[in-house]
């Protein structure tokens, strides 16, 4: 018994102070231990693939568990220079998709006005929004268009989508749409799941059928020059 209980204690010192610095000086913070999941390997995956400028607004990665996620019904989000991750991970490929997902975010901030302006993206998402509601509209699931013209997240349609049509009923409605369900909820979320999708399929063939203007906003993004608010 005591030795199980010293174990034990040595195990919750160390777990308060883990943490490590990647090789480019990415903080990663351990509130409580990730298990099952190498971070390491997906944390170096993820500086291994995507180009250096679009990891500059992502100071530190904090795994644990946060109010957030409970009040908006998340495992993950970026505020100011810190991506917040929840401890609790299936797979390595879960975790990938979710701090790649959470980067695109904080690229918004810096590079709005590359993504955004041009309202490219924005009305290849209100096209798509105006198709799914006439799918839906015909399925039997009727909500006023205004619903589908709103470009920000908005709580009722998000339940609407996902307690009323259901996202397995959506995801098979919405094929050849939208990338996922949760592409549709807006249009940051349309631009994310997108800048997730790049890489999470190397070919690009899929995000570039699906949204094509979204896929040329991503790639666009790539390059630093791009991105050069003096041109």
């Amino acid at each position: 018994m005591l030795r199980n209980y010293i174990t034990e204690k040595q195990n919750q010192l160390k777990n308060k102070t883990m943490d490590f610095y990647t090789p480019s000086g990415l903080h990663i913070f351990f509130q409580y231990p990730v298990e099952g999941v190498d971070v390491e390997k997906v944390i170096d995956k993820v500086e291994t693939i995507l180009p250096h400028h679009l990891l500059s607004e992502v100071e530190m990665i904090i795994f644990g568990w946060f109010d957030e996620f409970e009040e908006r019904s998340i495992n993950a989000f970026y505020d100011d220079n810190a991506l917040y991750i929840s401890y609790l991970q299936d797979s390595e490929e879960g975790l990938y998709d979710d701090i790649i997902h959470e980067i695109a975010h904080s690229l918004e901030s810096a590079y709005g006005y590359q993504i955004y302006a041009d309202e490219k993206i924005k009305e290849e998402f209100l096209r798509k929004r105006k198709h799914l509601h006439d799918i839906l509209w015909e399925s039997g699931f009727k909500a006023p268009l205004s619903f589908f013209e709103n470009i920000e997240y908005d709580k009722e349609f998000d339940q609407f989508l996902y307690e009323k049509v259901g996202y397995d009923r959506l995801a098979s409605l919405m094929q050849g749409i939208f990338v996922n369900p949760y592409a549709a909820t807006s249009l940051r979320e349309y631009f994310a799941t997108g800048f997730t999708e790049y890489y999470l399929d190397s070919d690009h063939k899929f995000i570039n059928k699906v949204s094509p203007a979204l896929y040329e906003k991503v790639s666009f993004l790539q390059k630093i020059k791009n991105l050069d608010f003096d041109g």
